[in-house]
């Protein structure tokens, strides 16, 4: 199966690369998208758009032979659930790390402070966010503050905007790390999460840890891709 791996804020496709081996010996194909402005630190963000992401994973669901299996993780995940409502029959199921969708016309993540048209990775611990670090030891810790690409602050901050009703019919496996799986449905059963209280399908999988277990725990977040590999259904029919 071909699965297109659409990485989260301040990341890029190297952000991948400890899951993707495991992803590669069960013979999957796997794509691990670099998306717009986030090459490199030194990459030209000004003028990038969240519609630029979104066509970014549009584009590798157009080039794929098949209806691909669609892992995103944190605010890729409204990335990538824009990009299910733009191309809904290419997606068999969809795999939320850590993340969820935004709903029409909301931001992905729009409190965070802009400088320059671009946003830094915020010191997690200083923010109250002690949970999404938890796994990171202190050298590791550095090297990711030191590594993290600031975001295009319009891929934060521009309203998103879904007009399909189809995106709802592709199946969700919601995967919960520094939150747990009955926090997630209490948020979805409160009606926080619109575009998850209308999913037809959510799987839920808890996967104890920080926010980032591509980088702490790979081979375990892999296994819960390939577990939901092993789920796809036939796509959502064309209109």
């Amino acid at each position: 199966m071909k699965i297109v791996l659409v990485p989260g804020l301040w990341l890029n496709a190297h952000t991948w690369d400890a899951v993707t081996p495991h992803l590669e010996a069960a013979g999957h194909s796997v794509q691990a998208l670099t998306l717009p402005g986030m090459e490199s630190k030194d990459a030209d963000r000004s003028g990038i758009t969240l519609a630029d992401h979104v066509a970014a994973v549009v584009a590798a669901l157009d080039a794929a032979d098949e209806p691909v299996l669609l892992v995103c993780h944190s605010a890729g995940c409204g990335i990538g659930h824009c990009a299910i409502d733009a191309r809904p029959d290419r997606v068999a199921r969809v795999v939320h790390v850590g993340g969820f969708p935004s709903a029409e016309g909301e931001a992905l993540l729009g409190s965070l402070p802009a400088v320059d048209g671009e946003v830094l990775m915020p010191d997690w611990a200083e923010v109250g966010e002690d949970a999404n670090i938890v796994d990171l030891d202190e050298a590791a810790l550095a090297r990711f503050y030191a590594d993290a690409i600031p975001a295009p602050a319009r891929v934060l901050k521009d309203p998103v905007h879904l007009v399909d009703e189809r995106r709802l019919a592709v199946p969700v496996t919601a995967v919960c790390p520094e939150y747990t799986a009955a926090d997630l449905r209490a948020w979805v059963d409160s009606g926080d999460l619109p575009e998850l209280s209308g999913a037809a399908e959510v799987d839920y999988v808890d996967l104890p840890g920080g926010h980032w277990p591509q980088l702490t725990q790979p081979e375990a977040l892999a296994r819960v891709i390939l577990d939901a590999a092993a789920e796809r259904v036939s796509p959502v029919a064309a209109p």
